[in-house]
Order: structure tokens, then sequence, then C-alpha cells
């Protein structure tokens, strides 16, 4: 059974931002990026344990093709999505983003 799907706010504007670049670079690969953190996110909402712990409670799951990384807690049958950065940014920025 697939768990159920919470997005902060941060990581939906965090998308966002990401699409905008990649659509801006190439059109069309702002929508391959979506398509990508999507399959991420469906991954871990099937097995919300395949991923290995980041820091402290929290997971992270590698976005296929782009260099980026969905950070995410799994607790009972909920998986909440905090963030999703780029591999290159100061790992400092995300752990700020966690509760």
């Amino acid at each position: 059974m697939a768990a159920e799907l919470i997005t902060a706010p941060e990581a939906e504007d965090d998308i966002a931002d990401a699409y905008a670049w990649y659509e801006s670079r190439r059109p069309g690969l702002g929508e391959e990026f979506l398509s990508c953190v999507d399959a991420c996110i469906e991954a871990i909402l099937r097995t919300p344990q395949m991923y290995a712990v980041a820091h402290e409670n929290y997971r992270r799951g590698l976005v296929r093709r782009f260099p980026y990384a969905v950070f995410y807690e799994y607790t009972g049958d909920t998986v909440t999505v905090y963030c999703i950065f780029h591999s290159s940014r100061d790992p400092r920025k995300w752990r700020q983003r966690l509760p």
C-alpha cells in the first residue's frame, strides 16, 4: 500500500524554481524535470524505506537524470517532502529547512 504524501510549500517552490530554470534553458526540459521528480516521489511513496537516512530521521531520494535530491520523512503511513535541493548546494541549507 502506498503512503500518503504531504508536500511542504517550500518543496513546491523548489520544484517551480527548478522547472522555470530548466524550461528557460530548453523548452520541454522543465517538463522532463517534473516527470523525473514525479517518478522519484512515486518510488518513495511505494517503498518509503528504500532510501537511506541522510540526517536524523530524514531520508534522501535521488532524482534520475537531474542533480536533485528529495528530502523527506516517513512516519506511520505518511511521507512528508520538505525540500528538493540541487546536489551541489551547501548541505547546511537543506538541513536548515528540516523541522
